[in-house]
């Protein structure tokens, strides 16, 4: 491959995740947004869009694909399956919270709309249910606590953690962690 092949293939790159951060911030405002909208959010012309995605459907998707990508990554860079699970929970709560906030648009379409996103989402969720079983087997969980529930109740406060758009994710993450791990009450009153 050439060199000015490999300067356009860049430049090219660089103008379609312009374009996706660009629909990401201004659909995060407005989800109504024109294409012509995100052009000029972009810095570039409407027809630039347009070349690059045929319809604001298309946009929307690869924003989606885009996001999960970096989601999966988020996770793959926590290495869940081989760092200790108190660690790992910490810092792929972390990570992951980075790409909610900065994708929340994108991270809150419907991952079976795409059969590669499905996957991806799948692949996480299962790699989350064995951190979640060793988090159990090294005694960060209680032996009693259905770990598929205590996973479902993590997204919960994922989810709503990654409402706070201008929160510190690090912040956020110790938080979310303390929250699941001892809870929010006291423990006084129950029998």
């Amino acid at each position: 491959m050439s060199e000015t092949t490999r300067a356009l293939r860049s430049d090219a790159e660089r103008t379609v995740r312009t374009i996706l951060e660009a629909a990401e911030r201004v659909l995060s405002r407005n989800p109504a947004a024109s294409m012509e909208q995100i052009a000029e959010a972009a810095g570039v012309a409407r027809t630039t869009v347009h070349r690059r995605f045929a319809s604001r459907e298309a946009l929307v998707a690869a924003m989606t694909a885009w996001a999960t990508r970096q989601f999966a990554a988020a996770v793959d860079s926590a290495h869940p399956d081989t760092t200790p699970p108190l660690v790992a929970l910490y810092q792929v709560t972390a990570h992951v919270l980075r790409v909610k906030i900065d994708w929340g648009f994108a991270m809150s379409r419907a991952p079976a709309a795409d059969p590669e996103v499905a996957r991806v989402h799948a692949d996480v969720e299962e790699r989350c249910e064995r951190l979640f079983a060793r988090a159990q087997q090294a005694g960060v969980l209680r032996a009693d606590v259905d770990h598929l529930w205590a996973k479902r109740v993590y997204y919960a406060l994922i989810h709503e953690s990654a409402q706070e758009r201008d929160g510190d994710p690090d912040a956020l993450a110790a938080r979310l962690v303390d929250t699941l791990l001892r809870g929010v009450g006291t423990g006084q009153g129950l029998t």
